[in-house]
């Protein structure tokens, strides 16, 4: 008896050999596994019974490359949205940057990037860190602590020197942003960073952080810095409320004495300008009221000249005149009668009823 069938009556296709049958390679609970070349063996013979003509040698070859340039084609065709853009790379290195739709790349040797131009990203600073401690105190220029939380937004400006020149866009964008963020603060004093100096704050610290990532070449452009809060840190904010009511009573305490001090400097003003005023006026009377004497006495010469005797006469009585009217005396002339005519006192009469009747009036 041959010795193949000595052995179980199986050869090399069997699965047998010269020294027994061949040992299992594993397997589970039904038996060894199957074989890897039995497997490649099915998988040919059912391609050949696939393929007319019983699948010749050539004709396999064939469907082979057409497959292989299908997938070639597919591998080579790469498409670019309308936010992206394409950077096509040649063994690694810069080729050309290409706008958005259906484009070509000669695979494996050249290969393409599309990243977002036009996505706009957002980073949050002033959290709480792992540790528990917020982040966002900072020293003022003032020594005093302020809690800053702000955002900062930023795209893609350039792709080829933002995929050549930065490895981790994110966390550059993060940490050149918190430096320039203490930077200005730390020269800026904390009561002007709380209040009137935000925006002058926003714009520093944008050209802060764009000067220095353009200065590194990594295609980024900053659009926008919003300073969203700057306060005092939360252990010392009931103090400083205290302090900022304080600020106000004084303020308020200032106004009202600045506007008690303007009406009384207004109403001193006032009286100023009256007395002024009325200081003109009689300069003015007393210049006229002496011009005019002194024209009356050109005049009175004028005619003195011209008739001495008669203007003589005429000054005499008009002097007379005047001291008389003020006189109280009055004097009787003698009659023709005899005796003596008693002196009667006029003067005293009329006083005492003039007396009277001004009596008579504030009783009424």
């Amino acid at each position: 008896m041959p010795w193949s069938n000595q052995n179980g009556g199986g050869g090399w296709k069997s699965g047998g050999g010269p020294w027994g049958q061949r040992p299992p390679r594993g397997g589970g609970p039904s038996g060894p596994s199957p074989d890897l070349e039995d497997i490649l063996r099915k998988g040919q013979d059912s391609l050949k019974r696939a393929l007319p003509g019983g699948g010749s040698g050539k004709f396999v070859w064939v469907i082979v490359i057409l497959v292989l340039f299908v997938l070639w084609l597919v591998q080579s065709f790469y498409t670019v949205e309308p936010d992206e853009e394409g950077v096509v790379l040649r063994f690694g290195e810069y080729s050309r940057t290409t706008g958005p739709g259906l484009r070509f790349a000669v695979w494996p040797v050249e290969t393409a990037e599309t990243p977002k131009v036009l996505q706009e990203n957002q980073l949050n600073f002033g959290g709480v860190t792992r540790g528990g401690s917020p982040e966002g105190l900072m020293l003022g220029g003032d020594q005093n602590i302020v809690d800053i939380k702000f955002t900062v937004l930023w795209k893609i400006l350039d792709a080829k020197k933002f995929l050549f020149n930065v490895r981790d866009p994110e966390r550059l964008v993060r940490v050149v942003a918190e430096s320039a963020m203490r930077e200005v603060v730390g020269r800026t004093p904390g009561e002007q960073i709380r209040t009137q100096g935000r925006l002058a704050a926003q714009d520093q610290v944008l050209a802060l952080i764009q000067g220095t990532l353009d200065s590194y070449e990594s295609g980024i452009l900053i659009t926008g810095v919003k300073l969203e809060k700057a306060d005092p840190p939360p252990a010392v904010i009931d103090a400083f409320e205290e302090v900022q009511r304080a600020e106000q009573n004084q303020n308020k305490f200032i106004r009202e004495a600045e506007q008690y001090r303007n009406k009384l400097l207004g109403e001193a003003q006032g009286q100023a300008s009256k007395i002024v005023e009325d200081a003109k006026a009689y300069k003015s009377k007393v210049t006229l009221e002496a011009e005019g004497e002194a024209q009356r006495f050109l005049s009175v010469y004028e005619e003195y000249s011209k008739a001495k005797e008669v203007t003589r006469k005429r000054l005499f009585l008009e002097t007379m005149e005047e001291v008389l009217s003020n006189t109280n005396k009055v004097i009787i002339e003698p009659s023709g009668g005899q005796g003596v005519v008693p002196y009667l006192p006029l003067p005293e009469v009329s006083k005492r009823s003039k007396a009277s009747e001004t009596r008579k009036g504030g009783g009424q």
